[in-house]
């Protein structure tokens, strides 16, 4: 795909290469998150070593992982949703910038709008009370020649569908998550691969799988253990599966956590393409 280069390092990290940038999506880089710890190996130093961008969906732990920030490069800014800057910058993220669904910021050929999102945006889930919280987003990147929307933590939201009304080449979208079960505010396969309806994507990628587990649970005996190790291999494959019976012409592109996303070769995009206005894409 003509200006797009992508690695899948886990859950819902993704390395962008495109318009001139290396750009990365809510960066999980340690071997765990407290209870959780990482099924495979940690992504390397070059995989983020020359970050320009970082962009965060949301406020949750696997998302918004403080240890994984403080390894990124000083220079490059952390986008945040907006009202959770000053809370990052007081744990010594210094260069924070603050994005809301319909705003945008301009980095080179680079823009990035921000699009709505259904989940938690409490730092301690959807029952705490007490804490930080700011919305829960997506973001649309787009350059002169392509389009990608990174969906970080959703569930279903009507607003997906203004996203196909101009073309979409790829969509980064969740089909799961770190445990046996999903709480609200989620995609399972399914229901992601109703998402592909909504956003017509040329390509979409599965993320937000096949990474993180609870500590033991992985190698527990009988059906917890069991069900556990399915889960962190299946739900691609179901989402793959139920994509391809919805009989549209996107492609899924399964991806191994920690390697490289395979994109189809390029194609001219319509002479009528053209970058979002600010605001446009947000539902």
């Amino acid at each position: 795909m003509h200006g797009l280069a992508m690695r899948f390092l886990g859950h819902s990290t993704v390395r962008m290469e495109l318009a001139g940038r290396v750009v990365l999506t809510d960066p999980v880089l340690t071997r765990g998150i407290g209870p959780l710890r990482r099924v495979g190996p940690a992504p390397e130093q070059a995989d983020h070593a020359d970050v320009d961008l970082v962009l965060i969906s949301h406020l949750h732990g696997d998302h918004l992982h403080l240890p994984s920030l403080r390894r990124l490069p000083r220079s490059a800014p952390v986008v945040v949703p907006r009202g959770a800057g000053r809370w990052l910058r007081a744990r010594g993220i210094e260069r924070v910038e603050e994005l809301a669904p319909g705003e945008s910021l301009q980095d080179g050929d680079l823009r990035v709008t921000g699009v709505a999102a259904e989940h938690s945006g409490h730092r301690w889930g959807p029952r705490s009370t007490h804490g930080p919280q700011a919305q829960a987003m997506g973001h649309l990147l787009a350059s002169p020649h392509v389009r990608v929307y990174a969906a970080g933590d959703t569930d279903l939201f009507p607003g997906m569908a203004a996203l196909a009304a101009d073309r979409l080449d790829v969509a980064l979208l969740p089909v799961w998550g770190w445990g046996p079960t999903l709480g609200p505010g989620h995609l399972d396969p399914v229901r992601a691969a109703a998402a592909v309806e909504l956003l017509r994507p040329r390509v979409a990628v599965p993320v937000h799988w096949g990474t993180l587990a609870l500590a033991g649970l992985v190698r527990a005996p009988g059906r917890a253990g069991a069900r556990m190790r399915r889960l962190l291999v299946e739900p691609p494959w179901e989402f793959a599966a139920a994509v391809e019976a919805g009989g549209g012409s996107t492609t899924v592109a399964v991806t191994e956590p920690g390697t490289v996303v395979a994109l189809p070769s390029p194609s001219p995009r319509p002479p009528s393409s053209r970058s979002p206005r600010p605001g446009s894409d947000a539902s």
